[in-house]
């Protein structure tokens, strides 16, 4: 954030400064110093108190006297700044410091604004950083509320999804849908290194897509898991226990969908998927070795 916008110039030149804007700048200073040192317990402390007086000071009323209207909105927009550098300062300490400091300060922060850029950026280091302090069952509760202020948020539609995956089909489809739907959405913020960004896209189209393209095979709804399931294929890569599963079902999909638009090829195309699952050890791999079998036997039979 460039803190060099956030100034008093918002106060009339030779005006004396207001005791609240004073105080204002004053904890405003203390809290850029304590962000600086990494000084978690202080930068908790302040963060909470001057963004109590941010939020105060835009709250401010309008006047009614239009000469005096300018400076009041620059005042408003003064603390309004304030108010964002606030959490900034509270996720930039919570995602450098150990597990159960970011548990505490984004803890704060979602207290402070559920709604926030920068909550929405630091959900998935609180959601590891929850789990290595033993407080994994606080997740789900924590998923959803989350999902109720920033339902586009991408590590908790992951979450989400997976949780529901097993006992709750039609709600994991559901968030995994909302998942890539995102994922395909966003885009990376200046403060995310394109690396880190690219992994967490890459991860997010990677799960969204397999588990719609599993449920839409559960559900024998080939078309659709024909589509999810190669759209996530280039992604699971070296990853046997999610590809297992998809060619699994894409071999059951494009044999289906083969059989019903009468096309050697497709059948042909589900007994290959087939044969690369049964390759894979795993609970697939002796129902998919026989299911190549009988696909090849059929398209044999097939003009």
């Amino acid at each position: 954030m460039n803190l060099s916008i956030l100034t008093l110039a918002v106060v009339l030149v030779g005006a004396p400064v207001p005791v609240a804007a004073a105080d204002l700048e004053s904890t405003f200073q203390s809290l850029k110093d304590a962000e600086a040192k990494g000084d978690a317990a202080q930068v908790k402390k302040l963060a909470v108190e001057t963004g109590a007086m941010a939020k105060a000071a835009a709250a401010e009323a309008a006047p009614a006297d239009a000469d005096e209207k300018q400076a009041w909105t620059d005042r408003v927009k003064y603390a309004q700044d304030v108010q964002s550098y606030t959490e900034y300062a509270l996720y930039a300490v919570a995602v450098k410091g150990p597990a159960a400091t970011t548990v505490d300060l984004m803890s704060t922060l979602e207290e402070q604004n559920p709604k926030s850029k920068y909550l929405d950026q630091g959900y998935g280091t609180y959601l590891v950083a929850l789990t290595e302090t033993g407080a994994s069952a606080k997740i789900p509760a924590l998923v959803e509320k989350g999902l109720q202020n920033l339902p586009e948020n991408e590590d908790l539609l992951l979450v989400a999804a997976r949780n529901a995956q097993a006992k709750q089909p039609d709600k994991a489809l559901a968030y995994a849908n909302r998942l890539v739907a995102a994922a395909n959405k966003h885009t990376r913020p200046e403060n995310i290194a394109a690396a880190d960004w690219d992994r967490k896209h890459n991860i997010s189209l990677e799960y969204g897509h397999w588990i719609a393209g599993v449920i839409h095979g559960e559900k024998q709804q080939y078309l659709a898991a024909d589509k999810d399931l190669r759209a996530a294929l280039p992604l699971l890569k070296g990853n046997d226990a999610m590809m297992g599963p998809a060619l699994f079902h894409l071999g059951m999909a494009n044999y289906n969908l083969g059989k019903m638009t009468n096309s050697k090829a497709k059948v042909l195309e589900g007994a290959k998927f087939s044969e690369d699952c049964a390759k894979i050890t795993g609970p697939y791999t002796e129902q998919a070795w026989h299911n190549a079998q009988v696909m090849k036997t059929e398209a044999g039979q097939m003009r």
